[in-house]
């Protein structure tokens, strides 16, 4: 692609499609506007965004990935030694299958408990913030297992925070707002970076609902940056008829952007924020039954907690009233953290 506009579309079901976007000519400033406006009507129309050309470098994400797999490649008895805490408040370490149940806004005790009656996630996952976050420090391997992980995931997560504002940038212009209007609001990058894993199982047990690999939900900051491996799973409810679901698959070269329920919220719901969910592409299983494993690499970008924010400018009107009173990331993110635990 060699303009800014969005040239092509993945189909993710009847009337359905996210667009791919070349995000090249607004990082050498030859196009802004046309990116801006292209993101933004896919930000409306569908809560996600192919980007291309995005200025992450893929030698670092292929890196990351390589990390990853070491890292779950490890005996759990030793993951262990950097445990998620029980509460789901404070969203760091490993997390093994089968603990953590992504559920869809359930903050109701007695829902909560009926929502865990059902299968648990069959996925694993570690997760890091910045280091120097006294609400949620970071849990790490005791030093000496494995060398070099840490500091690989603390390069990442401040590469992927660069990455944050060029993409808050560019949905700024497309909202003809400043193009640092976000800038303010996220100067501590209280960000999640997760390395997440889906280990092989057998399709049928996925067809029952025995396990899943995650249920249908949305995010709830600002933005997610997602890297995909080449196996795909992922999978996004058209807007035009929900229920129903199209897989997105992985598009080499690019990374996914969506749009979480903060920035919906804050976009007095100009922006979607798009429930999806993992599954297991059909045709990739084996011939013993089994699905293959599968890695992901998701960026969840957060307004700084201590914020309080309102409808944005531009948003609402006599004729569209504003939705929503003001809230603090902080107030909201920690309720829709403890549902998943």
């Amino acid at each position: 692609m060699t303009d800014a506009s969005a040239q092509a579309q993945v189909k993710i079901g009847e009337g359905g499609c996210i667009p791919i976007v070349n995000f090249g000519p607004f990082l050498d400033g030859s196009n802004k506007q046309a990116v801006a406006d292209a993101m933004l009507e896919s930000f409306k129309s569908i809560g996600f965004v192919y980007l291309v050309n995005h200025g992450l470098p893929q030698e670092k994400i292929d890196e990351m990935f390589a990390w990853s797999k070491k890292f779950f490649d490890l005996p759990k008895e030793t993951k262990m030694l950097a445990p998620h805490p029980p509460s789901g408040t404070h969203h760091r370490g490993y997390s093994a299958p089968h603990t953590e149940k992504v559920v869809q806004h359930l903050y109701d005790k007695d829902e909560i408990a009926a929502s865990r009656a059902k299968a648990l996630d069959f996925k694993e996952n570690f997760e890091v913030g910045r280091e120097e976050d006294e609400l949620m420090p970071n849990i790490w391997l005791p030093d000496g297992i494995l060398p070099g992980f840490k500091e690989a995931c603390l390069d990442f997560f401040w590469t992927c925070n660069e990455t944050k504002f060029k993409v808050l940038s560019a949905l700024a212009l497309g909202l003809h707002l400043p193009e640092d209007f976000f800038e303010p609001y996220h100067q501590v990058p209280d960000n999640q970076l997760r390395l997440l894993h889906y280990p092989s199982v057998p399709l049928e047990s996925l067809q029952k609902e025995e396990v899943v690999r995650i249920g249908a939900h949305s995010d709830f900051g600002s933005l997610t940056l997602l890297m995909q491996d080449d196996i795909g799973g992922l999978e996004v409810e058209n807007p035009g008829n929900p229920g129903e679901f199209g897989p997105a698959p992985p598009l080499k070269g690019s990374i996914m952007v969506n749009a979480g329920d903060f920035m919906m919220r804050w976009s007095n719901d100009i922006i979607r924020s798009t429930v999806h969910r993992v599954r297991a592409p059909p045709d990739l299983v084996t011939e013993d039954g089994m699905t293959p494993e599968r890695y992901s690499i998701p960026y969840f970008c957060s307004t700084d907690f201590s914020t309080v924010v309102e409808c944005l400018p531009g948003t609402y009107s006599e004729e569209r009233p504003k939705r929503y009173e003001p809230i603090s990331a902080l107030d909201y993110i920690m309720k829709r953290l403890a549902a998943n635990y």
